[in-house]
């Protein structure tokens, strides 16, 4: 069987693995994307596009990576944030002036993001094999050999590392026999964009109710991306309405901070659990993303918290690269175990608490939440840590994530 060479093979071409692959460009190694399903057709822009959202921590990795202009050009900011507990007083209020941030997120068109990696890589020396299934993968000490099919033909490709990025339910992980735990919330989460009678004004809301927190985040056209949990019993009711009956209970459970809601595009739906992987890494094998860490959408953490795995696991490979180490190593693969250890972990807990803090109907808790956000909102150094957390901005040990490229000195 025909066998290729690499420093790296990226399992998973999705948004994570090509963020990594972008990351890794810039350095003097030979990767290979591996991507299951076939390349997207660029699709015409459209009112239902869905959108994901970047922290301002995020922008400055992406900046590091050198791909920042290109997505620059299409994000839509956030100026503010609103965060409120359906049937209490109290909010806390967030803003990029109070933060001297250019703004504290982005939203962007997920579609559009991939392209823009996409078009970046095409100028890059990443080998991308696409469609593509791998059939087996055997790690050693000394590499990863993975059989791949692909163009109706079977081949091994050989490297020293192997970064899987292929989703929660991650095969790669799996194979090389690390486990993995998963909690269920009995929640599901209802996507779709939306229009409201008043402008948006570059601001998110955040809504805690009973059933689950809904979040109303800006995009361009004035249109808002809805990320709307409710309980598992009750989704699809919700699903099924008419669009006239679902804006009309969205403004029911929501609120009229934005007047009526009158437009709503394409609805869809997903259950939400939370997947951690036992270990960062495996022999030769790092676990980033999904992979690693599948999180509940409130406060939308899931891929600005990929793009920190990133911006840590470059940095090691960078430094195995300048001591002349193999960047497989399992020294240098504890040290990016160990970089992502306390913010993982962090943000871990900062999602999974706010989810069981807010949705419930406790009639204390209720009134405790009500003053806390109150709190926060009055007191400078607690909105400014609670803004931090949400702006991806408490790790900021590498290089990526303090907005510089990996290398001092290009190659």
């Amino acid at each position: 069987m025909q066998e290729e060479t690499f420093d790296v093979v990226i399992a998973g071409g999705g948004m994570v693995g090509a963020s990594l692959a972008v990351a890794l460009s810039s350095l003097p190694l030979k990767i290979a994307l591996v991507e299951a399903f076939p390349a997207a057709l660029t699709q015409q822009a459209g009112y239902d596009d869905r959108a994901i959202a970047l922290s301002y921590g995020s922008r400055l990795i992406l900046q590091g990576m050198g791909v920042w202009p290109m997505l620059a050009e299409r994000v839509n900011p956030i100026d503010r944030i609103h965060i409120s507990d359906r049937g209490h007083f109290g909010a806390t209020r967030l803003s990029a002036k109070q933060q001297k941030v250019p703004a504290l997120g982005y939203l962007i068109e997920a579609q559009v993001y991939t392209r823009i990696l996409n078009d970046f890589l095409s100028n890059r020396s990443v080998k991308v094999i696409q469609p593509a299934r791998m059939d087996s993968i055997n790690f050693s000490s000394e590499s990863v050999v993975a059989t791949i099919s692909s163009d109706n033909r079977s081949h091994a490709v050989r490297s020293k590392l192997m970064v899987a990025c292929d989703g929660a339910d991650s095969a790669v992980r799996k194979i090389a026999g690390v486990g993995s735990s998963t909690h269920e919330y009995q929640q599901v989460a209802i996507i779709a964009n939306v229009t409201t009678e008043l402008a948006h004004d570059n601001q998110a809301f955040e809504r805690f109710t009973p059933e689950g927190p809904i979040a109303l985040l800006p995009m361009s056209d004035q249109r808002c991306s809805l990320v709307w949990t409710t309980s598992a019993d009750n989704y699809q009711s919700i699903l099924d309405l008419n669009d006239d009956d679902f804006l009309s209970k969205l403004g029911d459970a929501f609120g009229y901070r934005l007047g009526r809601f009158v437009k709503v595009g394409r609805r869809g739906s997903f259950p939400l659990k939370l997947t951690t992987s036992d270990e960062l890494t495996g022999p030769r094998l790092a676990i980033i993303g999904n992979a690693a860490h599948s999180l509940h959408p409130v406060a939308g953490q899931g891929l600005n918290l990929a793009l920190r795995d990133i911006a840590d696991l470059a940095e090691q490979v960078v430094k195995a690269l300048g001591d002349e180490q193999d960047i497989g190593a399992v020294a240098v693969l504890a040290e990016y175990a160990l970089a992502r250890d306390k913010d993982t972990a962090r943000t871990i807990q900062y999602t999974d608490s706010l989810v069981k803090i807010f949705s419930n109907e406790y009639f204390l808790l209720g009134h405790a939440r009500a003053a806390s956000l109150t709190l926060v909102d009055r007191l400078l150094p607690l909105r400014t840590q609670l803004a931090r957390q949400s702006m991806g901005l408490k790790s900021r040990s590498s290089r990526l994530s303090r907005g510089l490229p990996l290398l001092k000195e290009p190659v």
